[in-house]
């Protein structure tokens, strides 16, 4: 089974001289693809961005134009120089050009898969990972999206939130079941939640899928504001939770702490 990014109700917004209708039909043509549907034909892509046949045309002929579409036959896909708008983002933040070195260094110490992520919406978002072993059904990657609440990550991202903040996000959520260890009562969910605002780290234990473990840190830039989160994955076969938090937590929090000096520093 593989989690899907939860579906964000988006606000209604009017066109005016603060929001463009079009640009903003142009994104949602480009997350329209992914790795469930990579490829789509024009019905497809105007059926998922609730477009018309005639807009999701003109969007996706001009994405070709530029080079971030193209078509074979009926289907459309995005080419690699679409990576030049996700580029664009890390380059310009020095958080990820401090953490590589860190973060591949407590990879190989660990010999455990270790990621970086940052909250958007109620999905988190990597944006650095080190794969060793794989440890997901899924490949993840730099870009890819997972539901917040029921990841380490998520919560140590969603702890740091306002309190009317994260429940007015939680609250608009369907709590799907991805396992039979998954949490899925509200008030469950916001115990963990608040359990790791308290303790700063989350431990989930096969929550989001099959024998899978993360635990997670926060990561914190100037004024003590969580900027992202940084976590160890692994399989429950290999390393049982205890043997994770004992061997894998107190590396995780120096690696953490080393990054958000650095942060603080030449931020």
């Amino acid at each position: 089974m593989t989690p899907m990014p939860s579906d964000d109700s988006a606000p209604t917004l009017k066109p005016g001289d603060s929001y463009v209708q079009s640009f903003a039909r142009g994104l949602s043509v480009i997350r329209a693809f992914g790795a469930d549907a990579p490829r789509q034909t024009l019905t497809e892509v105007a059926r998922r961005c609730g477009l018309t046949r005639a807009g999701a045309r003109r969007i996706l002929l001009t994405l070709q134009t530029l080079g971030y579409v193209r078509a074979e036959g009926r289907l459309f896909e995005l080419t690699p120089k679409i990576l030049d708008l996700g580029f664009a983002y890390l380059s310009s933040q020095p958080l990820w050009q401090f953490a590589e070195p860190l973060l591949q260094q407590l990879s190989s110490e660990l010999k455990e898969s270790c990621s970086i992520a940052v909250l958007e919406g109620s999905d988190i978002v990597f944006v650095l990972r080190m794969p060793t072993r794989k440890t997901m059904g899924m490949t993840l990657g730099v870009g890819s999206r997972l539901p917040a609440w029921c990841t380490a990550m998520g919560r140590v991202l969603l702890s740091a939130l306002p309190n009317e903040e994260r429940e007015a996000q939680l609250a608009k959520l369907p709590l799907k079941a991805y396992t039979s260890r998954t949490v899925r009562d509200q008030q469950e969910l916001n115990v963990a939640i608040e359990q790791a605002r308290q303790q700063q780290w989350c431990l989930v234990d096969q929550e989001l899928e099959d024998g899978l473990i993360a635990l997670a840190v926060p990561v914190t830039g100037r004024n003590g504001r969580v900027l992202a989160a940084i976590n160890i994955s692994t399989q429950a076969s290999r390393t049982p939770p205890q043997i994770l938090l004992e061997q894998g937590l107190p590396r995780l929090q120096e690696t953490a702490q080393g990054l958000s000096r650095l942060l603080q520093i030449k931020g």
